[in-house]
């Protein structure tokens, strides 16, 4: 059985420091003096914080002091998708809420090779994250439209630095599954003492990034297991646990929790907003292409918001994306449906949509279901 703390919270730092200290110590992460521990928020791109994008400075600060107290060193890392570093801690306010504390702000830069076993077999790591005495987790909160939600277990995909994120997107291709176990591998070969879900302000609709909206919960969650904090997501926002794709990857590795401990009130939210998940390929590879061009679920430009700047061009694994003076074009025959365009767009342009014979077949195939 997985034990799992939930509490209410604002972000306030009289607040919000209780009980991340009360997760900490009840987990007791055993971290020692002089210990170097490495703290991995998301940090998806550059952010303010009522955009509900990246972990909330506060959150981090919080856990720094506590490292600290400890007599260890705390290091604050991840590898961007879009945007520096720098920007991002100065955006998110990270830097600020940590003014004062003796903590190293250091992006991922240098990988290592580990093998995570078949089919991936060798998968470049953060040299920091992999040789860091201990490693405290601290995801976000938010919908993602590829893989539903990315909360404990997919944070960690952060480990992965810089442009090789896109080439795991493509090795995986369209097949979900596939990217779920990846990131399965990577948690059980980083194993985080610790993961503490920053859910006071979530994100719902079409995130992770600024196609979503912010989403106030008030909820902080902790366990030493980020297995059972998925879980206990999709318990309160009522989400069938087997729909969230790392979740039934880690059932199939055989890490899934299978029961949860839970302290304190999980709240039950029902109308939160979810991606719609439409499937992918189906049937015979003679029928791929026209399933790519007119009925899979694919990333559509706002042209209204779109400001032609390209970094959805110069992320996107597939090569699937052209740009001229006007506006943005994609080729769905080469899109992989990894929606890391929808990811890094600055502007919150892209969103993921299902064509309109899509819509009909689904509506077809439901009514002689």
């Amino acid at each position: 059985m997985a034990k799992i703390i939930v509490r209410r919270a604002d972000y306030s730092r009289a607040a919000i420091r209780y009980p991340l200290y009360e997760m900490l110590e009840s987990f007791d992460p055993g971290i020692e003096r002089g210990q170097r521990v490495l703290l991995k928020p998301n940090m998806l791109c550059p952010a303010s914080p009522d955009r509900a994008i990246l972990t909330h400075g506060e959150v981090v600060r919080a856990v720094a002091e506590y490292v600290l107290e400890k007599g260890a060193l705390p290091q604050i890392s991840d590898s961007p998708a879009m945007g520096s570093f720098e920007k991002g801690l100065k955006e998110s306010g990270i830097r600020d809420a940590l003014e004062g504390l003796p903590v190293e702000f250091k992006e991922f830069r240098n990988s290592v090779s580990v093998d995570v076993g078949p089919p991936f077999h060798k998968i470049e790591l953060a040299e920091d994250a992999l040789n860091a005495d201990a490693l405290i987790n601290l995801p976000k909160l938010k919908t993602h439209s590829q893989m539903l939600l990315t909360l404990g277990v997919k944070n960690l995909f952060g480990c992965v630095v810089g442009l090789r994120k896109p080439q795991w997107h493509m090795r995986a291709g369209v097949d979900r599954e596939m990217f779920a176990m990846l990131l399965v591998r990577v948690y059980q070969v980083l194993k985080p003492c610790m993961t503490i879900l920053d859910g006071v302000l979530a994100m719902e609709g079409e995130g992770p990034g600024k196609g979503g909206k912010p989403r106030a919960l008030g909820v902080l969650m902790g366990s030493g297991d980020a297995t059972a904090i998925d879980l206990a997501v999709c318990g309160m926002l009522g989400v069938n646990p087997d729909s969230l794709f790392t979740n039934a990857a880690a059932k199939k590795a055989g890490i899934l929790a299978t029961k949860l401990d839970i302290d304190g009130d999980l709240p039950r939210i029902t109308d939160f907003e979810l991606p719609r998940m439409s499937p992918l390929l189906f049937g015979p590879k003679c029928m791929h292409g026209l399933m790519r061009r007119y009925l899979i679920q694919r990333p559509v430009p706002d042209e209204s918001l779109c400001k032609n700047c390209g970094d959805c061009l110069r992320y996107c694994p597939a090569r699937a994306i052209s740009l001229d003076e006007r506006k943005i074009t994609f080729d769905y025959d080469r899109c992989i449906r990894c929606y890391c365009c929808i990811e890094v767009c600055p502007h919150g342009a892209l969103r993921a949509e299902e064509p309109y014979l899509g819509r009909l077949f689904s509506r077809i195939v439901n009514r002689s279901a």
